[in-house]
């Protein structure tokens, strides 16, 4: 049984590198657009968010002498690239992909509305949200946020290289242990940073949840449309 009929995918560049030091990794593209291809063919509709992280970060740009607007600037290209090349993967598989950009750049991709992101999921079509938001100082997963509620998906999914929420960072800390479930009150007494804190203030306001789990696992997405415990579910108590 589906149990989320709309949902918007969030998964990050540096997730895109594979065994890479720099750039995109076909196997891991492909391996993410075969993982999309089964939703879509049971009938999901689906948005997609994914950061810029293999390419250029802001942030870091930032810390090493770019001014932040520039380097976010740059940031919001780099998620257009990686878009631009999951909407490929996509159409190779036969299943059609728009991608809409929060930044005007025909031909490139077409200027994102909540209307034609609508009709294109409804239609569909993947939805791939570039750009971010549009502004800097705006991190992807704020963007994948905010899309989500003006699309009105049912749930937001963070696809990670980690199978859900735990105490400390699990790659750093083996004795961490994983949540199944926690609410966005426990993730802010907590301290624990899933997402910016922009992004979970606009998903606990607007009764999002949020599903982190391990997209890099064959076999999860599908998993988690279905409702089974997969990763970590984030809620309103």
């Amino acid at each position: 049984m589906i149990k989320y009929n709309r949902v918007v995918l969030k998964l990050s560049g540096e997730s895109l590198l594979g065994k890479l030091q720099h750039g995109i990794d076909q196997d891991v593209i492909t391996d993410y657009a075969l993982q999309i291809k089964e939703i879509i063919s049971i009938g999901i509709e689906v948005g997609i968010v994914i950061g810029g992280g293999n390419i250029f970060r802001g942030l870091s740009g930032a810390a090493k002498g770019f001014d932040r607007c520039k380097g976010d600037q740059m940031g919001m290209l780099a998620t257009v690239v990686n878009s631009l090349a999951l909407a490929s993967a996509l159409e190779a598989l036969q299943i059609r992909a728009r991608v809409l950009t929060a930044i005007a750049m025909q031909p490139i991709g077409e200027f994102y509305t909540k209307e034609l992101a609508i009709k294109a999921l409804e239609k569909g079509e993947v939805a791939i949200f570039a750009a971010g938001t549009g502004n800097p100082f705006f991190t992807t997963d704020t963007a994948a946020s905010l899309r989500a509620i003006e699309v009105g998906a049912d749930v937001m999914l963070k696809g990670t290289r980690v199978d859900g929420v735990y105490t400390a960072d699990p790659e750093k800390y083996p004795d961490a242990t994983k949540f199944d479930k926690i609410s966005f009150e426990e993730v802010y007494s907590k301290g624990l940073r899933i997402m910016d804190l922009t992004a979970t203030t606009l998903c606990k306001e607007n009764n999002l949840p949020v599903i982190v789990f391990n997209m890099d696992k064959k076999g999860n997405l599908l998993k988690v449309v279905h409702g089974e415990p997969v990763g970590t579910y984030v809620y309103n108590d």
